[in-house]
């Protein structure tokens, strides 16, 4: 059985970084030092504590959300390690909606990057108190001072330094702790990063000074006491200068920074009594709310044993032999085993049996799980990712985590005729894992596209469909979602007849078709005066008209923004019929298009690249390759944000393109901008695509 924790006894801790940065690396450390696990485990040989799933061996990444705990200083810290590639930035919103504070961690090599930027906005989303810790320090070209200046120019101006290094790189041998004025000499050998403490070096003791006056002014600035008291020369108390940074950091006011490097586990220990003494408890997080009654009102729950129960589900992962795996943050209230709860956004119940903690890829059973605490449980019923449990009979609903959306897509088909229905299962059962992961059949361009964050998103989900659910894929590029349109006026005549023995058939419309400005639509109108067509008729002739429009005039994709007016005809009184004026309506309208000077258009992206400035003339030049216009540049701290508008159709595979140019410095968002006229040898290329493709359909 795992041991019990009360609420204040437990620290919810989100480890939070640029892929890369030491993350994970950290979080076994401190596993390790805290006597959690009995060997140190190394993401190249595949037994990092955070990482075990096969993808994250064979990719040698984080991709999942894990939780890890360390028990350290009678406290229970539940460490939630999250991936640092942005194609798996849905983890980290789960990771940050079930912590109660950030450790963001920054290589000491690289700086603050792109992912680091990210991971700091989505800590500021949920009021995060943060605290940054600078990795690698014996890393070659560890650079502290650089760190932090970029942590204030891009993070926050209220980061602070709690520690300075020692040495960096091969020279990296302690810390000063700067609430304590005194040196942490590591000692060689040590695996857990014991060490001797001694006096500042001599050499170091104007730095410290100089880091140790910003510390105590700042911390200071944020109590009027303590300001008191400092300005009058007096020896701070260290307890209570603790609590007034502790109390800044949960305003948001403060920012501490430490360093060390996972890999030697120096600096460890440091962070961890810090996460301790300054962190908040589930109970100093304080009070939460949550909607009833469908979202109508608005309530607050204290973080208590005493209130109903509140959980919120962030992961959900099929596990072999075991069946699904759900993962819970309890916000108030306790779990016992064999309870029954309630999932109100799904209108069902749960029987919560053999609730345990998790521990990377381990998990213990307990008897309860307190207000704050994380969990997990197998087997249930009918509950996803991103759902709300609840007291049985109670309708609460915590606010739901902020999914990133999925932008990149790809087309899918299984390798085997037949497993059509398998493949939909699978791509089911991927998306209730990982909520950023969709897919579906796309009617129109007849392809079932699966969308993610970006190509390794979606190649590790296809590589989880294959392993866990034994659908085997074949990929291909997506059809574009091509739009027809005139650009000029034409009228002209569809007359249909037909006549076969008895009654016949006898419709017949003039139309007169008028080019509309992008976005407005499709528009009919009548004209007709005089009776020539019957009224009843009228309608007839526009549902034809939509029906062409759909068929396309070029090359089979659906016609936007045209006006079309029927202001003539003629018909029968016995053989006119609703069908052949629908039938005379399109093809009245597939023969005058073809006069209206029809274009094919492509859909143009709203491009956004943040990139550091040494990459930006590969990054602009490859968006020029690309057909895209440049609309503007920006600076943004140290990052260049360079804005285009490019066609869809140019963008396929572009994550990889731009992390193999800026050596996976850069990211990119996207956003449908709307639709523009093809050049005229794209439209050819389009067109013949089409004739191609509707050849080997008939086949």
């Amino acid at each position: 059985m795992g041991s019990e924790y009360v609420s204040s006894d437990i620290r919810n801790i989100a480890v939070l970084g640029h892929g890369g940065s030491g993350k994970t690396t950290l979080v076994d450390a401190m596993c390790f030092v805290a006597g959690s696990t009995t060997r140190r485990g190394s993401i190249e040989a595949g037994t990092a504590h955070t990482d075990f799933t096969p993808e994250e061996h064979d990719h040698g990444i984080s991709i999942n959300l894990a939780v890890a705990r360390a028990e350290w200083m009678d406290k229970k810290i539940n460490l939630i390690d999250t991936p640092g590639y942005l194609d798996f930035f849905g983890e980290v919103e789960a990771g940050v909606r079930v912590a109660d504070g950030g450790l963001v961690v920054v290589s000491a090599t690289n700086g603050v990057e792109v992912g680091t930027e990210r991971v700091w906005a989505a800590c500021s989303k949920w009021y995060l108190p943060r605290m940054v810790f600078v990795s690698m320090m014996d890393r070659e070209n560890a650079s502290f001072e650089k760190c932090f200046n970029q942590v204030r120019d891009t993070l926050s101006r209220e980061a602070i330094p709690v520690e300075v290094p020692i040495g960096a790189g091969d020279s990296f041998r302690g810390i000063v702790n700067l609430f304590s004025n005194k040196a942490h000499i590591y000692k060689d050998g040590s695996s857990k990063g014991e060490y001797d403490e001694t006096e500042v070096p001599g050499e170091l003791l104007d730095t410290v000074e100089h880091y140790r006056e910003q510390l105590i002014e700042t911390i200071a600035a944020t109590d009027d006491d303590l300001l008191e008291a400092y300005l009058e020369g007096e020896e701070l108390d260290r307890e209570k200068v603790l609590a007034a940074m502790s109390s800044a950091m949960w305003r948001g006011e403060l920012f501490p920074i430490f360093c060390g490097s996972g890999a030697t586990g120096r600096g460890v220990r440091a962070v961890m009594n810090k996460l301790v003494e300054l962190m908040p408890s589930p109970v100093d997080a304080g009070s939460f709310e949550v909607t009833t009654g469908k979202g109508e009102t608005t309530i607050e729950l204290q973080p208590t044993d005493s209130e109903p129960l509140t959980a919120i589900v962030f992961k959900t992962t099929q596990e072999p032999r075991v069946g699904e795996l759900t993962y819970f943050r309890v916000f108030s209230g306790t779990v016992r085993g064999g309870m029954t709860v309630s999932n109100p956004g799904r209108s069902t119940t749960e029987r919560l049996s053999h609730p345990a903690i998790p521990d990377g890829a381990s998990r213990s059973e307990v008897e309860v799980l307190h207000a704050g605490d994380i969990g997990v449980v197998s087997k249930l019923k009918d509950t996803h990712t991103g759902d709300t449990l609840c007291a049985q009979g109670k309708d609460l609903r915590l606010a739901a985590i902020d999914w990133p959306k999925p932008d990149i897509a790809i087309a899918i088909y299984p390798v085997s005729r037949g497993e059509e229905d398998k493949l939909a299962n699978g791509l089911n059962r991927v998306h209730e894992e990982d909520p950023t992961f969709m897919a579906a059949f796309e009617p129109e361009i007849g392809q079932t596209i699966a969308r993610g964050l970006g190509e390794l998103h979606l190649n590790v989900a296809m590589e989880r469909l294959k392993r866990k659910f034994g659908v085997h894929v074949e990929t291909e590029r997506p059809r574009i979602a091509y739009r027809e349109t005139i650009t000029k006026n034409a009228e002209g005549q569809g007359r249909y007849k037909k006549q076969t023995g008895g009654r016949g058939q006898y419709g017949d419309c003039w139309l007169r078709l008028a080019p509309r400005s992008r976005g407005e639509g499709f528009e009919f109108i009548s004209k007709i005066v005089g009776g020539v067509i019957p009224t009843k008729f009228v309608p007839a002739v526009g549902k034809g008209v939509q029906e062409a429009l759909n068929r396309g005039i070029l090359a089979g994709y659906p016609v936007v923004d045209v006006a079309v007016v029927c202001y003539d005809g003629s018909y029968h009184a016995v053989d006119s019929s609703e069908q052949a004026f629908k039938i005379a309506g399109s093809m009245a309208f597939q023969k005058v298009a073809k006069a209206a000077g029809p274009i094919v258009l492509e859909p143009i992206l709203d491009i956004e690249v943040r990139t550091p400035e040494e990459f930006m003339g590969e990054v602009i030049g490859d968006l020029n390759q690309r057909r895209g216009r440049i609309m503007g540049m920006d600076t943004d701290g140290h990052w260049q944000v360079v804005k285009a508008k490019v066609p869809e159709a140019e963008m396929y595979r572009y994550s990889t393109a731009l992390r193999s140019l800026t050596q996976g410095k850069a990211a990119h968002k996207r956003d449908l901008a709307g639709y523009e006229a093809a050049p005229p040898d794209v439209r050819r290329k389009i067109i013949a695509e089409a004739e191609a493709r509707k050849e080997e359909e008939h086949r």
